[in-house]
């Protein structure tokens, strides 16, 4: 959740990520009223389920009023997290740069990252052992 936006990452918190991620596809870009209590009709409710939506109305009340936010569109978010994915599953590299909306040379510099962090805890691992000689 780290590379979420600030908004999403509330969210996140407080009604799962479920329900950031469906409120950014759904109103990113947008800047929305979130009231103070939600009903089961409301447009928050339909969209994110009434738990959820409930949830998130007592997050962002001020004073027992309603405010109105900025939904972030969280494009680099969700092109990280189709890229993810898309390697998840074992796609080729032009696959998954296809299926994630970036140029070949992200989804290599991505992989690359990945091995490097995971050589980097392996690594920090060994070095925690310590030397028997």
């Amino acid at each position: 959740m780290n590379e979420l936006p600030a908004v999403m990452a509330e969210i996140a918190e407080v009604a799962g990520l479920d329900a950031a991620w469906a409120l950014a596809q759904a109103k990113g870009g947008q800047q929305v009223f979130i009231p103070a209590k939600v009903r089961p009709d409301h447009w928050l409710s339909k969209l994110v389920g009434f738990d959820a939506a409930q949830k998130i109305c007592q997050h962002f009340s001020v004073g027992g009023r309603g405010d109105d936010i900025l939904i972030p569109m969280a494009s680099t978010a969700r092109r990280n997290q189709a890229l993810q994915r898309a390697l998840a599953q074992g796609l080729k590299v032009n696959q998954a740069a296809a299926a994630a909306g970036v140029h070949r040379r992200t989804v290599l510099r991505h992989r690359k990252r990945e091995k490097g962090a995971k050589a980097s805890a392996a690594s920090k691992r060994n070095k925690a052992q310590g030397d028997l000689f």
